[in-house]
């Protein structure tokens, strides 16, 4: 009869470095070893714990799934699997490979569970800045600032992208749910006037 253990986990830093490694079994009692990045004691904990989480929800190799896949890969899946007809229109999918082509541009060489809301805010923000471009023979020439509404479609096909990446287990939740989209409230507080009667 074996031995029952004492922990489930060990936090444990190696000769070779001050970068802090993690040591667990998974499901089926195979030891598994992998490192934290970080050097807080606090932060490698916390990675323990969420690792212990996913093995007894089994979660555990979809989620290092999604680690392991870049942002840019995830939506290229998406477009391929999930946007297109018969699933979606056709319409739906022309303006979700419109909005791909920003959302790559904007998060290049991240992994997918390093899109945070803070990023996604920033994103939003200076797409809110930026001025239209229209190709034309010459090039490109630069219109008006573009439209709100614009910029709000494509936060709309982020967090669909990201719904389905929470649905297939690749991520434990959706940023998007963490951002508010940046508004500019123009005539809001307008004096009103009442009458003594």
């Amino acid at each position: 009869m074996s031995q029952p253990r004492k922990q489930d986990g060990v936090v444990y830093s190696r000769k070779d470095g001050m970068i802090l490694w993690i040591r667990y079994r998974d499901r089926n009692g195979k030891p598994c070893r992998e490192s934290t990045q970080t050097e807080d004691w606090q932060e490698a904990n916390r990675k323990l714990r969420e690792r212990l989480l996913a093995r007894d929800g089994n979660l555990l190799e979809a989620i290092r799934k999604g680690e392991a896949l870049g942002f840019g890969e995830w939506v290229d899946s998406f477009l391929e699997n999930y946007s297109r007809p018969p699933i979606r229109a056709h319409k739906t999918h022309e303006a979700n490979m419109r909005c791909a082509i920003h959302l790559k541009a904007a998060f290049p060489g991240r992994r997918l569970v390093e899109i945070t809301a803070d990023a996604i805010e920033d994103y939003l923000r200076n797409r809110l800045r930026q001025r239209v471009r229209v190709k034309v023979a010459r090039g490109y020439r630069e219109k008006g600032i573009l439209k709100s509404t614009t910029v709000h479609q494509e936060f709309r096909v982020l967090r669909r992208m990201l719904n389905v990446a929470v649905r297939k287990k690749l991520l434990p939740a959706n940023p998007c749910s963490g951002v508010e989209f940046p508004v500019a409230v123009k005539g809001l507080f307008r004096p009103h006037y009442v009458t003594w009667s």
